[in-house]
């Protein structure tokens, strides 16, 4: 049997939500809309939020819409409340027809607002009833954009499918027959945009290079330029194919691809299945595509392009030494425990909650190999961690918490096998919440 350090998070409704919710007319169990075929919105609001006390009316109306329509059985939706007190959460849910998250399980709504990255609200969130998955994070959009609901269940379209259509390709067209079977980037970016047109230079010098090698790819523009002179402008710098200025496939993958801002590089292999969404950070690592088509490592060295990923998931981290050997050292503690644990999430279907870096914390003197210091003293600032060396640590920044042992510094880590055994302490008991972290405070 595997390890208790290989649990995953179910995804299924009752794990996500509990064994019951509250409704109009008391209790309702959330096994009773886990339905094949169904569909559950997750409602992030509050009365004190004026967009929210906006949108509430509209998606109510859109609501009894569905329930009055052919799908009735197959939706349900539940409030989850950002109110300061169970007052207003009473005085706002009066107004809703659905259910919703008792107040007083602050938890629940808290452990949902960082598993599904809410940064704002109000959200709308839906999920495949029968499995928990997320089917869009922009719910608010297809209320707009469906008003009817005669797209449900919302169920992204293959991308193959998406993608039919003319291209333009210079001042010619092209066609996605003579696009399929490459592998894609689709590139969303803006003329407008100061970090996009940084890194489009960066962008077309890898481009060209794989296109020198021989690759069987093609990079998609996606435009988000303002007007037509601005797009033309933008594109006409690029040697690549893009969507039409305007064209409704552009707000589709914007959607499908949950932009959150650009520039935003999405890697998607022959068969259009997604490789990567951070393409940004594997040309800026990797800008002469070595490891081409960048598929995700399961251990990255924490810098300037990765350190993003920190801000929203979990991560197991190694800080070391700044020289290589220091650093290949923990890349091979982190490996082997980083591939189980991932395996043993694909096998089970379930997401993977952790990930995995490691970086070097030198003295940033002359045999330091490592250029990212400031980073690493940054976050050790941050977290406020020992300064100590090898350290092994898990910091969930979504859930403002670190995890280690900092009695006395922190554990002596002598050699390869007491830093694995403290990697996989922090991971299992992560997972299991045997471990208790500490508040990361500002």
């Amino acid at each position: 049997a595997p390890s208790s350090y290989f649990f995953c998070k179910s995804r299924k409704m009752e794990s996500l939500l509990g064994e019951k919710v509250k409704g109009k007319e008391g209790e309702v169990n959330v096994s009773s809309f886990e339905k094949e075929g169904g569909v559950v919105g997750l409602y992030f609001s509050a009365h004190w939020c004026p967009p929210c006390r906006g949108f509430t009316p509209v998606l109510k109306k859109w609501y009894e819409g569905i329930k009055a329509g052919p799908n009735k059985d197959k939706f349900e939706m539940v409030f989850l409340s950002s109110d300061r007190d169970e007052k207003k959460f009473d005085e706002y849910y009066d107004e809703m027809p659905w259910l919703a998250v008792p107040y007083a399980n602050r938890e629940k709504k808290a452990e949902l607002s960082k598993k599904f990255k809410v940064s704002g609200i109000p959200t709308l969130i839906f999920l495949d009833a029968s499995k928990g998955t997320v089917i869009t994070s922009n719910g608010r959009a297809v209320v707009t954009d469906d008003p009817e609901g005669e797209e449900f269940p919302w169920k992204p379209k293959p991308l193959a499918e998406l993608m039919a259509g003319k291209f333009k390709k210079g001042e010619e067209e092209t066609d996605w027959e003579s696009l399929k079977g490459k592998v894609l980037g689709i590139y969303f970016s803006g003329h407008w945009c100061g970090p996009c047109r940084a890194f489009t230079p960066q962008l077309i010098t890898t481009y060209k290079t794989l296109k020198e090698q021989g690759k069987n790819f093609e990079i998609i523009f996606v435009s988000s330029d303002r007007d037509e002179s601005g797009f033309k402008e933008y594109f006409a710098e690029m040697p690549w194919v893009a969507l039409p200025f305007k064209d409704k496939r552009c707000k589709t993958l914007n959607t499908t691809f949950d932009l959150q801002g650009i520039p935003t590089f999405v890697l998607v292999d022959e068969n259009c299945n997604t490789i990567t969404t951070n393409g940004r950070a594997a040309v800026t690592m990797d800008p002469d595509g070595k490891d081409f088509p960048w598929y995700p490592k399961p251990v990255n060295k924490l810098c300037s392009a990765t350190a993003g990923d920190l801000n929203d998931n979990p991560h197991l981290v190694c800080f070391t030494g700044g020289k290589t050997e220091n650093m290949d050292q923990a890349r091979t503690v982190l490996e082997p425990i980083a591939k189980k644990y991932i395996e043993e999430c694909k096998t089970k279907g379930t997401e993977q909650v952790v990930y995995f870096c490691y970086a070097g914390m030198g003295s940033g003197g002359k045999d330091d190999e490592d250029d990212d210091d400031d980073l690493v003293a940054s976050l050790r600032g941050f977290a406020k961690l020992p300064d100590k060396v090898p350290l092994v640590f898990l910091i969930d920044i979504p859930g403002q918490q670190v995890f280690l042992d900092d009695k006395d510094g922190g554990p002596n880590l002598p050699d390869d096998a007491s830093m694995a055994a403290e990697c996989k302490r922090l991971l299992e008991g992560y997972l299991d919440k045997s471990v208790k972290g500490r508040a990361i405070k500002a």
